[in-house]
């Protein structure tokens, strides 16, 4: 028993100090122990992602673990063209897209959030904070993009809001850069016509956010 557990032990330092390739390798062989690194080490990046394609952090979870589970479901499919966090994210954006899908015929109403900034604005209160003030362009945010295809709205969040490069967007979209550069248009513009119509007061603040990039 002690030499088992020491080999457990030392199987998993030995996979916390391996690269995200080495692990997947080894997760399509089988080993447990690595597939167990592969989720501590990348359920809080993935739920994160997640999370702000479906607006709701115990749904987020719930893909992720569904995710996790493909993963060692189809773990002998891993094409190594690709790097093994693409591959992953993949699975996990395509399962959101298909939440999303499911979802839009009971979209959440908005209109809290159109009462806060309609109760702040009429009471002339003082500019907001800058912590608070992202609080409340994100959850603007979050309205906003129920009003994109998924497809737009995946790829929007991958690109402008987590920074990725458009070549790693196309890969866990399973399209092309340019069909990736056609999701990000239609996207701002839809982004940008609504939040004028919803939100008035932040059209100047946009317009001048633009003008200075």
């Amino acid at each position: 028993m002690p030499e088992l557990v020491y080999s457990a032990a030392h199987d998993k330092i030995r996979w916390s100090e391996a690269s995200d390739r080495e692990i997947l390798e080894a997760v399509r062989a089988g080993d447990e122990v690595a597939f167990g690194e592969l989720i501590e080490r990348k359920t809080g990046p993935l739920v994160a992602t997640v999370r702000r394609l479906v607006g709701d952090r115990e749904e987020a979870r719930d893909l992720v673990q569904i995710t996790f589970l493909r993963v060692w479901q189809k773990r002998r499919r891993f094409d190594a063209r690709y790097s093994p966090n693409t591959w992953i994210y993949r699975i996990a954006t395509n399962l959101a897209i298909d939440f999303l899908r499911g979802r839009s015929s009971r979209r959440r109403t908005a209109e809290p959030v159109r009462h806060h900034l309609r109760r702040v604005a009429g009471e002339g209160a003082p500019r907001t904070s800058a912590p608070a003030e992202r609080r409340e362009v994100a959850g603007i945010f979050r309205e906003l993009a129920e009003t994109l295809p998924e497809k737009q709205r995946a790829a929007f969040l991958l690109r402008e809001v987590e920074g990725r490069p458009s070549i790693e967007v196309a890969e866990i979209l399973g399209c092309r850069e340019s069909t990736v550069r056609n999701h990000l248009f239609h996207a701002r513009r839809t982004l940008r016509r609504e939040l004028a119509t919803r939100y008035p007061e932040y059209r100047g603040r946009a317009a001048r956010d633009e003008e200075g990039r």
